[in-house]
């Protein structure tokens, strides 16, 4: 049997996920009820669905006559790119999608560069074609300079090209969605320009562990590609360790995919992906190898993180009411458990009981945050703060590139905010009333920003953001200009005391809320913090004023969401992060206390 390895890369929301559905569908794959009455099959996590973006890579595999096309989603987003560049390595090819009104994204160029520099062969897909202001020409076009950008070679950039609505489950070799019958043209083209997986059966085994996975019955489960050789289920094998060290051990299975579905194999041969089990201590990026013959391949090397943040056990007054796991054990097992499965991440043990986590970006800790929320874990964490270093004296800190898309009007509010955090323009071009700007910004400066941006651009600009490389910090930094308010008293909100707080800035919770002192309810609209009474009822008695009845009007609360909470935060402040609620609050809660911890600093 024929194998093709291809990783299918894409910017965020491009259809990537919705491709892949049709590819399996169209191939006659098996499916299970559950997952054929689904969109988005590969998006198995609630996160990933109600996000609509890929977090964690995926195996599938469809089966054409005699060939076995392997197919592996990738995420999109950079923050994620640990796991991109890992799942590079398992593929011959890859598929480029493309949206054809938007053209080649940020986040393109990210996953296209790792593609390009392990020399795979790329097709581009331009999808989204049935939009009724797609422009494939121009999404074409932008593709080919973005090859040549990043240095492609005139055979990679000389690539093959199909156009295709993944929506509909069409493709084709020309533009026109009317001559379109199936996404068969799609298929022809991956068997003709992806090549077979390079490899020997008859060498030493060799195989490349690239994503682990827990089973219940299997336990740990390692997944990657076989590159020398052949793998037999109870067979021996070599396990080669990060730093070299060798341990034997004896496969209980060996699973390959058929659709969506794992399937027990009694052998896999050279250019398959497999999963294996039977050895508990393996880890991603480690060899799996022949007994009398061990030989190590390359290990995976991962970009450094640039965001850490401190994760403590929760010790507010409403500490362990709506968690199921509150403990420093239960939290510190959970943050070590996930390193297994996420190489980008670092954790390090804090000198105060705390955890010191660091990752790509903002972004992919908050998934991290709220996943093990949605488990039942009940903890707190500090503002982000870049992870800085130190090169021959100097202070370097790291920047991103920054890609701005929007209408006219609101490009001067963008240009001076950015400009105000020290980022520095390099590109702007206007088309159609919508303005493109390309940015370089320290990373430090796009923290809190977001919010500000889609209030600038009245939700409709689009902003994506690159790690671009670690430079000389700027300084000067000034923290945020408004200050929080406060509750001074642990109690229930209540609407009169919310009326009289209200013109101070805006509440974060309206009435009828437990809330504690040193809470922060709200934003003050100056920059200093207030303490307020949110809790305060109205003094009953017989005596009556003309004015009573007249109901006055008490603004909607600003809902908080774990990302607004993360940006909003000060270095004094803290997330309270439970599977019921996200709270902001003082790091030391009694106002007191604080002002004599703040002379004592002085």
């Amino acid at each position: 049997m024929q194998i093709r390895n291809v990783a299918i890369i894409a910017h965020v929301d491009h259809g990537k996920t919705t491709l892949v559905d049709a590819l399996l569908r169209q191939s006659k794959t098996k499916l299970s009820k559950t997952q054929d009455a689904q969109e988005a099959i590969m998006d198995s996590n609630d996160l990933e669905r109600e996000r609509g973006i890929t977090i964690f890579s995926k195996n599938a595999s469809v089966q054409l006559g005699d060939t076995k096309i392997n197919i592996i989603d990738t995420p999109g987003h950079a923050d994620f790119g640990g796991e991109v560049e890992r799942v590079l390595k398992m593929a011959d090819g890859c598929l480029l999608l493309v949206d054809a009104k938007e053209g080649p994204m940020p986040q393109t160029r990210f996953v296209l560069k790792k593609a390009l520099a392990l020399g795979h062969r790329v097709i581009v897909v331009i999808n989204k074609i049935d939009k009724p202001d797609a422009r494939p020409q121009f999404a074409l076009d932008k593709t080919f300079e973005l090859f040549i950008e990043l240095g492609a070679s005139d055979e990679i950039a000389d690539f093959p090209v199909v156009y295709a609505s993944a929506k509909q489950g069409k493709a084709g070799l020309t533009p026109d969605i009317n001559t379109m019958t199936d996404i068969t043209p799609l298929f022809d083209t991956i068997l003709k320009f992806v090549p077979a997986p390079t490899g020997d059966p008859a060498l030493p085994l060799q195989m490349l562990t690239v994503s682990i996975s827990p089973d219940n019955f299997k336990g740990r489960l390692a997944t990657g590609r076989i590159y020398n050789g052949v793998l037999k289920a109870g067979q021996e094998i070599m396990h080669i360790d990060r730093s070299g060290h060798m341990k034997k051990y004896r496969l209980t299975s060996i699973m390959t995919f058929f659709g969506l579905e794992k399937v027990e194999v009694a052998e896999a041969s050279a250019g398959d992906i497999v999963t294996i089990s039977g050895i508990e201590d393996v880890n991603i990026g480690e060899t799996i190898a022949d007994v009398q013959n061990p030989i190590a391949l390359p290990t995976i090397s991962i970009e450094e993180p640039t965001v850490k943040m401190t994760f403590a056990v929760n010790d507010s007054p409403f500490a362990g009411k709506e968690g199921k796991f509150s403990t420093s054990r239960q939290i510190r097992e959970r943050l070590f458990k996930e390193l297994e499965t996420d190489v980008a991440l670092r954790v390090v043990d804090g000198s105060e009981g705390n955890w010191i986590v660091s990752g790509r970006g903002e972004l992919h800790l908050a998934i991290l945050i709220e996943r093990m929320r949605r488990e039942g874990f009940e903890f707190q964490v500090s503002q982000p703060q870049v992870i800085n270093k130190e090169v021959d004296g100097k202070k370097l800190t790291p920047y991103e590139q920054v890609f701005v898309e929007v209408p006219e009007q609101f490009s001067g509010a963008v240009i001076q905010k950015i400009g105000g955090r020290h980022g520095l323009m390099q590109n702007m071009y206007a088309e159609k009333g919508i303005t493109f700007l390309e940015f370089v910004i320290p990373t430090r400066g796009l923290f809190g920003y977001r919010t500000e941006f889609l209030t600038d651009t009245k939700g409709l600009g689009i902003i994506n953001t690159v790690f671009y490389q670690y430079d000389v910090d700027p300084g000067d930094w000034h923290e945020r200009d408004q200050g929080s308010l406060v509750a001074h008293e642990t109690g229930i909100t209540n609407l009169y005391g919310l009326l009289n707080v209200q013109d101070r800035g805006v509440m974060f919770i309206g009435p009828g809320v437990e809330v504690y002192e040193g809470q922060v309810v709200g934003q003050n609209a100056r920059s200093e913090d207030i303490r307020v009474n949110v809790c305060k009822t109205k003094q009953l008695s017989n005596m009556r004023s003309k004015g009573d009845g007249s109901a006055e009007h008490f603004n909607t609360p600003r809902t908080m969401d774990l990302e607004d909470a993360l940006e909003y935060i000060g270095p004094d402040e803290l997330v309270e992060v439970t599977p019921k609620t996200i709270r902001i609050r003082k790091t030391i809660l009694n106002e007191n206390e604080a002002k004599r911890k703040a002379k004592g600093m002085q």
